[in-house]
Order: structure tokens, then sequence, then C-alpha cells
């Protein structure tokens, strides 16, 4: 979104003049992240991925680092949870400050396999944060390289169950993933699941039906009280651990002697008053970041029949994506 203060001073009139508090909170993020996008797109906060060594780096979109641990007795290939600060406290922002000039070398050695619908808007599209709220004052460095750069970049939103789950679902990420894995000739490769990001799919997914109103928006299902953040936390819980066993199958079926399993940014469950993951916001629940270690050996269990051919453009879907996802 470009800078505009006159709509930022119109958004922050409203929001005092209705007393609402949520307009009123989007403006003040709008006024903090002019400034903080103009330092921290030339100063990033955080550790890039390509500072630290690794084969093969899953990424779990919105997994904290507690969740993660509180789960890890239940998986054999996790064992410590380490953690690191990452670039950016939501996906976009993550994006944009991972995948820069300055590691283009490295870049041009990655396989890239994504779900998250705000790849094609930044690769595609060149839209850079911030995208949901106006920006009063902004003076950023955005310096990301062209999709070009990547040995090898797929987006991987259509598939055979998207009448009830537009995002791919973790294990046919895994079967792209490993038929990349098998068939590229590439020396590193990323793969960024959705989960446990909402919507919390897993047992729709299970039982192949439309995920309930709470599974498919749990903020709003808190702010109406129809919901507990107990209730939200299991679910959450529960789509970490169906993103876990598709990432068990993964590690049975690539070869990878080193093998991290991290996230783009965290989750906020009340901190501050606040839920989800805004950009520019420096809490540690939301920087701090999972960083596990294992390893990978392909015992040929799975084989995979994927089509990379129906993963063409869609930038006619992307808003509404990013819309269903709660990002607009």
């Amino acid at each position: 979104m470009q800078t505009d203060a006159r709509s930022w001073a119109s958004e922050l009139s409203r929001g005092i003049q209705q007393r609402d508090l949520q307009d009123v909170a989007r403006a003040l993020r709008g006024a903090f992240n002019g400034p903080y996008y103009t330092l921290t797109t030339r100063y990033p906060i955080g550790t890039n991925i390509y500072e630290r060594d690794w084969d093969l780096l899953l990424v779990l979109d919105a997994c904290r680092v507690d969740a993660l641990r509180s789960v890890a007795s239940e998986y054999d290939f996790l064992d410590e949870i380490g953690s690191v600060w990452s670039v950016g406290s939501a996906s976009h922002e993550w994006i944009c400050k991972t995948f820069t000039n300055e590691y283009r070398e490295a870049i041009a050695e990655t396989a890239l396999i994504t779900s998250n619908p705000f790849f094609p808007q930044t690769f595609n599209d060149r839209t850079f944060p911030p995208k949901a709220y106006s920006i009063p004052v902004m003076w950023p460095d955005w310096d990301i390289v062209e999709k070009s750069a990547f040995a090898k970049f797929l987006h991987v939103h259509r598939h055979d169950s998207d009448e009830h789950f537009p995002e791919a679902p973790p294990d046919i990420m895994t079967d792209y993933a490993i038929n990349a894995a098998r068939n590229g000739t590439f020396d590193r490769m990323v793969v960024h699941y959705l989960q446990p990001h909402t919507p919390y799919i897993a047992d729709a997914y299970a039982e192949n039906r439309p995920p309930t109103a709470v599974e498919a928006d749990p903020w709003t299902a808190l702010d109406q009280e129809v919901a507990t953040i107990t209730e939200v936390k299991e679910l959450y819980l529960e789509n970490l651990r169906f993103v876990l066993d598709s990432i068990e199958t993964l590690l049975r079926n690539v070869d990878a002697s080193k093998v991290v399993i991290t996230a783009d940014h965290g989750e906020l469950f009340g901190e501050l008053g606040l839920y989800g993951h805004p950009e520019g916001f420096l809490h540690p629940s939301l920087k701090k970041v999972p960083w596990a270690t294992t390893t990978a050996t392909d015992h040929r269990e799975r084989r995979p029949d994927v089509e990379e051919s129906r993963q063409d453009s869609m930038d006619a879907e992307t808003e509404q994506r990013l819309a269903d996802l709660g990002y607009l």
C-alpha cells in the first residue's frame, strides 16, 4: 500500500469519533510501521534463514516455539527445539525481508515450494508491505529478488480438495515437495506449509467437510464469544499436529542431511489483547520462532502423483485467498 497521510488521518479520526478501538489500533499501527519499515528494510531485526546452514528448510506458517515444544514428544524427528528471531512478524513481511538481493547467490540454488498466497503477490505483482492499512509516512528500501532468481519456484494452489480447502492441505504440499526433491537439480529446498495458520482444517479434512465457523475464523469466534481461548488453542495444536504428521512422511521420502523445521512468524493468543500476527510487531510470541534440526532419508515409501502444470498463474484468485485468510 502506498503512503497516504489523508487516508490515514481519516481512519484515525473515524475510529476516535466512533470509539472503534480496532480502527484506532490500525491507524496507530500504520503510524508506527511507516518508520519501522523505513528502518528495518535497511537493517532487518532478526536472523535471515540464509545465515544458517541447511539443505531442506520446512517453514510452518504461524508456528509458536512453545507450541512446537508442547507436541515434540509425539514425534521422533523432533528432539531439541531451539529458537531464532524471525525477520518478520507476518508472512508478507518475512518473505520480503528473506528473499533479498543480498542472498541472491544462495537463492539461485534454492527450490521454493509454497502454498502461501503472499508469494504470488510479492513475486508476480511486486506488491510489498503493508497491504491492509494506511501509512502516513514511509520510505522503505525493499530489495526483493525476482521470481526467476530461484532455482525452482512453485506455488501450490490448485488441488483435488479445493472445494472445502482453498489453500493446499499439508499432504498435498508434501507430495509436491517429494516430487521436486526427486526430480530437481538444486542444492537447497524451502517448503513453506500454510499450517498451523488458520483455518484450522485438521478435523474437517479428515472428515471431508467444510471447516466450521470456529475452525475457519477463530478470531471472530472469540470476539463473538462462541468459542473460548482454550478451544481455539486446541484447534491450533491439532492443525500443528496435522502438518507435522505430513512432515513425518516427507522426511522418509526425501534425502537431506541437514533439515531444519522453523516458522516465518509466531501467533498471538491474547497477548496485549491481540490475536493473530500483525505486521511489524516486535512481540516475542511473534518474532521468536522455532529452529529444530533433523535429517531425511528417501525410503521410497510414497510415490506422489502430481501435476505441476496445474499450478499456473493465480493473479485473479490471490486477493480473495488473502481475504479468506484474514489478511484484508
